[in-house]
């Protein structure tokens, strides 16, 4: 299947130091990243929690950065805040690129994300050329694929274990060196444990981002979790939502304590 991601966007980093640059600001290590792959990068402000999620993939010399299109203008100032004198541009290249999603079987000339996703980048005048399905598909493929995503509506919220990027290093990597908020994220990941982490989940009732998760279990008093992503697909809702894990195997509810009741589905 393919989909145009129309939601996304794409800066372009050219310039002699640009995967300096990179390898930074970002939580990844970039120096392992080849021509074929896409590479999960969380950008984190000082206290550790993430801005906003990159697929970083390499352009010949060249660095592209995808990721929501409503963060657009805040995430591009940022990072140009921190070129200062090094030889680093920062374009952003959303309108001549289109950013097509492929589920299942890789697709010649696609970038792989995981074992299931993969992206093509290829010229707008092409459009026509794909045969494409709707959003809901790629949506759905994300969250049964554990891809979490970060928006304008909870861009600052998350911590990089929140969102399960540090297992198996697949979206932080904690010897490549420093990065923002790196000492708060190794803190945790040498000297702690989390507490919440990213579960899937199903309802038969309407999901929205940012919906709280509760249990009556809970000794926090603060909700249990978030929900980050969310599609309705077929006649029910599914999503990717923090939680305690100490709860996971609790009854989980929707805003309230009487909410309706989401159903973890038991694939991470």
């Amino acid at each position: 299947m393919l989909i145009n991601l129309k939601n996304r966007a794409l800066l372009k980093l050219t310039g002699s130091e640009n995967e300096a640059f990179l390898q930074a600001q970002l939580s990844n290590d970039i120096t392992k990243l080849d021509n074929s792959s896409v590479q999960l990068n969380a950008y984190c402000q000082h206290q550790g929690k993430i801005l906003a999620l990159f697929w970083v993939m390499r352009s010949g010399d060249d660095f592209l950065l995808s990721f929501p299109l409503d963060l657009i203008d805040s995430i591009k100032d940022r990072l140009q805040m921190f070129v200062l004198i090094a030889d680093v541009k920062i374009t952003d290249v959303t309108e001549q690129y289109l950013q097509i999603g492929v589920i299942g079987k890789s697709q010649k000339d696609s970038l792989t994300i995981n074992e299931q996703l993969s992206l093509i980048l290829a010229e707008p005048k092409n459009l026509s050329k794909f045969d494409l399905t709707s959003q809901e598909y790629w949506d759905k493929a994300c969250i049964d694929s554990f891809l979490p995503e970060v928006n304008i509506t909870s861009t600052e919220t998350y911590i990089p274990q929140m969102l399960n990027l540090d297992i198996n290093e697949f979206g932080v990597n904690f010897s490549k060196g420093c990065f923002p908020g790196q000492e708060v994220v190794a803190r945790l990941h040498y000297l702690g444990k989390a507490k919440r982490r990213l579960f899937a989940f199903k309802s038969d009732s309407p999901l929205s981002l940012g919906d709280t998760l509760h249990c009556a279990e809970s000794k926090s008093v603060k909700a249990s979790g978030n929900v980050v992503s969310q599609v309705k697909f077929g006649s029910d809702f599914y999503c990717l939502a923090t939680l305690e894990v100490e709860n996971k195997d609790n009854r989980i509810t929707i805003n309230n304590d009487q909410g309706p009741t989401l159903i973890r589905i038991n694939n991470e």
